[in-house]
């Protein structure tokens, strides 16, 4: 079991493309890191590094107190899963899981050993002597985790290894491998665009764009207090809304104006404003589709709006608004919570009322796109 430092990484190619800037991060011991963030962030380059597969064009990698920027990937005592699963297609499944113990010279009854138990963590015994292409992707995806598995590594990594399964394996998949780290109780880095699997498998994740870490946090921390306009847009489903308005101080007080509505703040954000000495200012509110409520009546701070789309989406719907000043919404809204005269009146084209309580948004600076609520203490790298 080990740690994994990076210390100021940075991946230069050739052609002075900069695919990951100033990369600074400590994985602990036995810890769950998910890299999570747009196609071309960065994270997969991170995670081949940190695999010795890309070299390291500046900084200091370490796993466990060893220094292992120039260390062959063979001897880094860590484990890879592909996307692909990058089976042998002629060995069997028992031959893929004991190649790289045959390699290592292991004897045949340790090797036997390992494979038969991680075979039996996986629920995949019964498909030892089968090829790889008379398995179904779940299965083929099982058996490349058991190759890794049988390693015994210091530290697992995963590049999108749920990428090529159906939604329903998918999420079958995910749940079986946070019993197998429960399991296995080793260090994984694991790298996805799905931020649904960072938030149900990481301790911490890490929100990657355009090769910069935007946010570390546990994956609360980084839903409920988002750094920034991206994090607080990438995190969450249906992502969160934002809107243009204006923060008004007035002797310590702040209240935020925004689609024709005065709302006051409550303390405890007049607090982190006042110790950052904002003033009266442009803003972006963001509140998320969970956190508003419907009505279907006018009442005091209710905002207008019509409904342009409705998703049913079984448990709940997903409201799609359009407000008087042509700001786009999107609301979650139970099932169970409508009777049956107010479903049939959710119809595109009718008109519908909605509000939020402030002590649920979020308040970003338009030029800088910074969160004015985020405090720089929970940093956390």
């Amino acid at each position: 079991m080990a740690s994994v430092t990076l210390e100021h990484i940075k991946k230069e190619y050739d052609n002075h493309v900069v695919a990951v800037h100033d990369f600074n991060l400590r994985i602990r011991d036995k810890e769950f890191v998910v890299f999570v963030g747009p196609s071309g962030c960065g994270k997969s380059t991170t995670l081949r590094m940190v695999a010795g597969l890309e070299d390291i064009s500046a900084g200091t990698l370490k796993i466990g107190d060893r220094v292992v920027n120039d260390v062959e990937p063979k001897d880094r005592d860590i484990a890879m899963v592909f996307q692909n699963y990058a089976l042998y297609p002629h060995l069997t499944v028992y031959e893929n899981m004991a190649f790289s113990l045959r390699i290592r010279k292991m004897n045949n009854e340790e090797i036997h050993k390992r494979v038969c138990q991680a075979a039996e963590i996986l629920g995949i015994m019964e498909y030892l002597g089968r090829k790889p292409k008379q398995l179904s992707g779940g299965q083929r995806q099982r058996v490349a985790i058991g190759r890794a598995i049988v390693r015994e590594p210091q530290v697992f990594l995963m590049d999108e290894p749920l990428s090529n399964l159906d939604a329903k394996l998918r999420n079958q998949m995910r749940a079986e491998i946070i019993l197998l780290r429960k399991r296995l109780d080793t260090t994984f880095i694991y790298v996805t665009h799905d931020q649904t699997e960072a938030m149900t498998l990481g301790d911490r994740i890490v929100v990657m764009k355009d090769g910069y870490i935007q946010q570390v946090g546990t994956p609360q921390q980084v839903f409920d207090t988002p750094k920034n306009l991206f994090v607080a847009g990438f995190i969450g489903s249906p992502q969160m809304n934002f809107i243009r308005g204006h923060l008004r101080e007035n002797n310590g007080s702040y209240t935020v104006e925004v689609l024709d509505i005065e709302l006051p703040l409550e303390e405890e954000k007049c607090a982190i404003l006042r110790k950052k000495g904002i003033k009266s200012q442009d803003i972006i509110l963001g509140v998320r589709p969970e956190h508003t409520t419907v009505q279907f009546e006018k009442s005091a701070n209710s905002i207008p709006s019509t409904i342009q789309v409705v998703e049913m989406m079984g448990s709940e719907l997903h409201m799609h608004l359009l407000t008087n000043s042509k700001d786009r919404i999107i609301l979650r809204l139970p099932t169970l919570d409508l009777t049956k005269a107010q479903r049939e009146s959710l119809k595109n084209g009718n008109s519908l009322f909605f509000t939020f309580p402030t002590k649920v948004v979020h308040i970003f600076d338009p030029a800088s796109e910074l969160s004015l609520l985020y405090d720089e203490n929970e940093d956390d790298q």
